[in-house]
């Protein structure tokens, strides 16, 4: 049954996106009916308003729409599930991204999907294309070069730089937390958590949690549980080593997950089994986010025991989705003229983004993507800091 409606739902996407020839255009904000419209909103009008900002840079921001603007980048290395498909591929996806800005955060985006293969290809892009936007988001871009490219640019740029693989999804896992651990009544600082999957995503989620005041984290990839043991690892993950395992707990992801109260998942699918859950604490939290099949199906694992489920679909309670973050989020920073993103303003969204749901359950730890108390949370917890 699944798969005929996933079929059909295919066929439908295809035919929506042909008569449409894609999802968005781009609309005037004023009428050029008579040649003084055309006189004050282009030649020679607009000539005096050039000059204003040849004279003073930052008067950018008060005659021109780039306050407002957001280029969603990406190289289509590293996208949904469908891993590296190139630029042209990801279009789709972008222009969805694009709309999804729109409607929950009133923030007009534009798709910028680029042939680039190197870390300082996309960083020279990025900057040639900056002085046109108030925001970067970068989009579906592979590890480890997305870190690279992330944090040249924060420190190359003076506007704000939103990687949504790592900071959109860290943010909503933590707000999902929040929430599950009410419900289970368990602190922070004392739970175990088991964050399988090692990527962009994986890593923004533990550093995250950390600063949130998380104090047992281990990391796995696909070789494994992160320990001193490996000797295969890459800088970034030797880098939370020094964070994370401090007990240099060795081993499969199996291993792992012994004793923990919290897993959380942004690898593969179906690579937890029943018998791994059983293994964890009482009131078992468990987030499995691979899309579209998550590590373990909601039913196996609160059957096995798990207290909280969350996967990333909206076909179960509990979807744990970026969407929630990313329009709320870029609406604050440009509503308060902000220049970068910090770790206190990521922390804020996410107990914006929990305050959201009022009275947790274990099937409502986080509200859902049309309600819209989460952009306006977001949003107003990024204004909050910074009219204290």
């Amino acid at each position: 049954m699944a798969h005929c409606f996933g079929m059909n739902m295919n066929e439908r996407a295809l035919d929506l996106h042909e008569k449409k020839k894609g999802k968005i255009e781009i609309r005037s904000k004023v009428d050029v009916k008579t040649s003084e419209d055309l006189s004050l909103m282009y030649t020679p009008g607009v000539g005096e308003v050039s000059r204003k900002i040849s004279e003073n840079i930052e008067n950018v921001w008060k005659y021109t729409s780039r306050g407002n603007w957001v280029a969603v980048v990406s190289d289509g290395s590293a996208v949904l599930g469908l891993g590296d498909i190139g630029p042209e591929a990801a279009l789709p996806v972008m222009e969805g991204k694009v709309i999804l800005f729109k409607q929950f955060g009133n923030v007009d985006a534009f798709p910028l999907c680029i042939h680039a293969e190197s870390v300082e290809e996309i960083v020279t892009f990025v900057k040639q294309v900056a002085p046109t936007f108030g925001g970067i988001n970068l989009e579906d871009i592979a590890a480890p070069k997305c870190f690279e490219i992330e944090e040249r640019l924060r420190r190359e740029l003076d506007i704000p730089v939103f990687h949504d693989d790592q900071h959109g999804t860290a943010i909503v896992v933590m707000a999902a937390l929040i929430n599950a651990l009410q419900v289970v009544k368990k602190e922070l600082k004392d739970v175990k958590i088991i964050v399988s999957g090692a990527g962009a995503a994986g890593i923004a989620i533990t550093k995250l949690l950390l600063s949130a005041g998380a104090q047992h984290m281990i990391l796995a990839d696909s070789k494994g549980l992160i320990s001193h043991d490996r000797d295969n690892l890459n800088e970034v993950k030797q880098a939370m080593l020094e964070l994370t395992n401090l007990n240099n707990v060795s081993g499969a992801l199996t291993d792992g997950m012994k004793g923990a109260d919290v897993f959380i998942g942004v690898s593969a699918p179906g690579i937890v089994s029943e018998e791994m859950v059983a293994s964890m604490n009482n009131d078992a939290i468990v987030f499995a986010m691979a899309n579209p099949v998550p590590e373990i199906m909601p039913d196996l694992a609160k059957k096995a025991g798990a207290r909280i489920v969350a996967t990333g679909r909206s076909d179960f309670p509990n979807q744990v989705n970026n969407a929630l973050v990313f329009p709320g989020f870029f609406r604050g920073i440009f509503d308060v003229g902000a220049k970068e993103i910090t770790e206190e303003m990521k922390l804020a969204a996410a107990h914006g983004l929990a305050s959201c749901v009022t009275n947790p359950t274990e099937d409502m730890v986080i509200p859902s993507i049309y309600d819209t108390c989460a952009a306006e949370s977001v949003a107003a917890s990024i204004r909050d800091m910074f009219n204290k």
